[in-house]
Order: structure tokens, then C-alpha cells, then sequence
């Protein structure tokens, strides 16, 4: 009998049951915290879990597809589509701040910290994995926003050329020097309050983009 594990999820069947694979992502996400990718093990996702190791493959296929299911679950619990709706009847500045407040929440969180240390090491340079982070998290996050400044652009409230280019700056000025401090291990989470940084990094956004009220 070959010892390998299924690479691929399994075909139809029986109905996924989500309580498990809920189960699975909170395991996946604490031991790839702790251990890297390298370092945690199916096994000890699926003991974590409460599972057997088979239901882990059925669920995500291979550790590849549950690491970038993890990432995806992140940022979906911490900036849920919902969040980057419309909301006319919020001002263009508040929508963002609320926006900037979630983000920053999200990207300092241990696992956040980790997982930002985890990708820039030499062990990653040339690892698939990058992508699958990328296209997990940020890529997503960054979409979903470049669709509310499309919105508001067509509601006169922005001027943007290039919107994609304009979605990637609001983050990375979000991010600044606080961030890349947690990361380097200059200071801890919690440790230093964010709300002048967000606040002066949003309204830099809007000199660069804001359009006068109409009157």
C-alpha cells in the first residue's frame, strides 16, 4: 500500500462538514505560527484540530492548499469583503479611516507578525508559497479595495489615474514605519497606539487623491 497522501481534494461526496474545516484553519493557523511551514506537520494540524489526517487532505488536499486557505481566512475574518461596500452615506474620509483601522488590526496580530517573518526569510526566496500568500491575502484585500475607490471616483469624490497603483499606496503608507518596527522586533503589539499614524497616513491619501466637495 503507498504511503503517499493525496495531493488533490477529494471528488463529491459527502457534504463537507464546515465545523471541521473551521476547526482545521484556527489548528493550521496556530501551528504555522509556532512551527513555519516547514516545521508543522499535517499530523500535528490534524491532532490540533481534533481530526484524523485524512479529513485534513479532504478538506485542503495538501499542506501547499491549507496554508494559503489559512491566509485566505485571516483576511477574510479581519476585512471581510462587507467592509469595502459602498456606504454613500459615510464621508469618503471615514470610510477610509474605518478601513485603516481594520488593516492595521489584522497585520499586527502574532500570526500577522509571523507570517510577514516567515515569508521574508531566505528560506522562502524561492518558494511557491510567496504567490500562494500573496494571492491569498494581499492581492485580495487590494482588489476589493480598488473596487470601492472605482466607486467613489465615479461619485466624484476621488481623482485617480491609476487605481490598482493607488490601492497598493493607501496600504503600504498604512503599513510605515510601525509595522516593519513589529516585525524587526523593535517593539510589541499593543505597545504603541497606531491612531496618529493611520490618521496622518489617510489624510496623505487624500491630498493626493481628494476632490473638492461639490457645491
Amino acid at each position: 500500500m503507498s504511503s503517499q497522501h493525496p495531493t488533490r481534494p477529494a471528488g463529491p461526496g459527502r457534504p463537507k462538514d464546515p465545523a471541521k474545516r473551521a476547526a482545521i484553519l484556527e489548528a493550521a493557523k496556530g501551528m504555522f505560527t509556532q512551527h513555519g511551514f516547514a516545521g508543522a506537520s499535517m499530523e500535528q494540524i490534524a491532532a490540533e484540530a481534533g481530526v484524523s489526517k485524512l479529513t485534513v487532505y479532504s478538506h485542503f488536499g495538501d499542506k501547499e492548499g491549507l496554508f494559503a486557505a489559512a491566509v485566505k481566512a485571516h483576511c477574510e475574518q479581519s476585512l471581510p469583503t462587507s467592509l469595502f461596500e459602498m456606504r454613500p452615506d459615510l464621508p469618503i474620509r471615514t470610510r477610509l479611516l474605518e478601513i485603516a483601522d481594520a488593516f492595521y488590526a489584522m497585520i499586527t496580530t502574532p500570526e500577522a507578525v509571523a507570517g510577514h517573518r516567515m515569508m521574508c526569510s531566505p528560506q522562502m526566496a524561492d518558494s511557491p508559497l510567496t504567490r500562494l500568500f500573496w494571492e491569498a491575502g494581499p492581492m485580495r484585500v487590494q482588489a476589493d479595495f480598488a473596487q470601492l475607490l472605482r466607486r467613489r471616483i465615479e461619485a466624484g469624490e476621488l481623482d485617480i489615474d491609476d487605481v490598482d497603483c493607488a490601492a497598493s499606496q493607501f496600504f503600504t503608507l498604512l503599513k510605515g514605519e510601525p509595522h516593519a518596527q513589529l516585525v524587526f522586533g523593535c517593539c510589541k503589539p499593543g505597545t504603541r497606539s497606531p491612531e496618529a499614524h493611520l490618521r496622518a497616513s489617510v489624510d496623505m491619501f487624500l491630498r493626493a487623491y481628494g476632490r473638492a466637495p461639490r457645491t
